[in-house]
This record gives C-alpha cells, structure tokens and sequence, in this order.
C-alpha cells in the first residue's frame, strides 16, 4: 500500500493510505501472513475507494523478520500506540485476520473502537486450550465475523446480545484459500469476503457518525464517503 511509513512503537512499522477526514480503518494481519493477503488487500482497496482513510498495521515480530508472534499483551499494546499516532480519530474501525481479529476485539473499547470485522476468528485453539469465545463477547462494540465454512478452527455462534453476528464463505478455508477441486477461486472467496467486510464496516461508521451528528444538533452525516506468551497467537 502507499504511504510513508510511520513509527507507531519500537520495533513496529505502520503505514497508512491518505484519505479525507472522516473514517478510519486499521487493518492486522495474521500470525504467519502480512497484511497484502488477498482478502486483506482486497478489503483495504474497497475502504479507500469509499473515502475512508486505511492503515495497515505490520506487527513487530514480522518486522524483525520471526516467525513466533509477540506475547499478547505486546500486540495490544502496539494497536494502542497505532490508534494514537493516527490522531484517535473518532469514527474508527478494526479489521482483522486471525489472529489480527483477535487483537481487535481485545482492543476494540481501549482505543475507542466504533466496530470490529473479525476475518477467520481462531475460535477453538488447538491441545484442548479454552475457546476464545469470551474475548468475542467481551468486545463491547458491534462485531461481523466471517468465517470460511471450512475453518479448522471453528465458526463462532452469532449473538445479537453482544452484537456478534456471523457470516459464511462458502468453499473457503480459515485462510480463506480454496481447494484445487472447488468451482470458486481465491480471488472470489477474496472478493465475497472484501465485499461483506467493507459494507458493513462502512454501515457501523456512518451509522455512528450519524447518530453523534443528531446528537449534537447537526441533522443526519456519514463518513468516509459511503518471543511468545502463555496463550499463541494464531
């Protein structure tokens, strides 16, 4: 993505694609993949077509070239410094894969996040660890997953309680990858998800934006013209 780098902490790097004051949207990679994945790129590319300001957030770990990620709390804590190098802009969304989703939920109330799109939530951890179900309920902010329907790790329940709601691509893996013999390609499966995660992001940030402008006496608005811890990240 364009951009010039930004120092959001030590040891991470940050870039961000310029757009007109509005909404925001921070996008985080995976635990073994960077933020040019297919659905990533593709997501990031609608958003900024649409007048939102993206930014693309490369953990640590990635930029001193390992392969085991940061212990949680060291990837919480460079979100944090991210949303607050960007201004703590106030109609600001998260997306995530993977193990970026789980960053987001995690962090969604502390940098003042208006809705979070969980983009293959690693929900049931491999050797019997908990499921991570409770960090999705404990967002406290409106919440899309979407999950391939062949995700080794599971499909969350939706729960309009907590405002979780759940949607399926079918065909796709956790990393939304096809197989050989599937009638659908990744640039599809990339495109169904881009397609759901953008809309709907757009819809949380403008239906924010609109709410605090009525609030305040403005009538109706819109944005964006539309190594290791205990617990491995994956």
């Amino acid at each position: 993505m364009d951009g010039d780098p930004v120092s959001a902490q030590a040891g991470a790097t940050f870039a961000g694609v310029a757009a007109p004051p509005g909404a925001t949207v921070v996008l985080l990679h995976g635990a073994g993949s960077g933020t040019d994945t297919p659905v990533l790129t593709a997501l990031a590319g609608r958003l900024a077509a649409a007048g939102t300001r993206v930014a693309t957030l490369e953990m640590p770990y990635r930029v001193a070239g390992r392969r085991a990620p940061d212990r949680p709390s060291r990837l919480d804590g460079v979100l944090t410094a991210a949303v607050a190098a960007l201004g703590s802009p106030a109609f600001l969304g998260l997306a995530g894969a993977s193990m970026g989703s789980r960053v987001a939920v995690r962090c969604a109330r502390t940098v003042g996040a208006r809705a979070v799109l969980a983009l293959g939530f690693p929900l049931q951890p491999p050797g019997g660890r908990p499921s991570r179900e409770p960090e999705l309920a404990d967002a406290g902010v409106p919440v899309l997953v979407i999950q391939g329907e062949r995700d080794a790790f599971g499909t969350p329940a939706a729960d309009p309680s907590r405002q979780v709601e759940v949607r399926i691509v079918a065909g796709a893996d956790h990393s939304f990858r096809v197989r050989v013999r599937d009638a659908r390609t990744v640039g599809e499966v990339a495109d169904e998800a881009a397609d759901l995660g953008s809309s709907w992001l757009l819809g949380q940030l403008a239906g924010a934006a609109g709410v605090e402008a009525t609030a305040a006496g403005g009538g109706s608005g819109g944005v964006g013209g539309a190594g290791g811890g205990t617990d491995a990240e994956v």
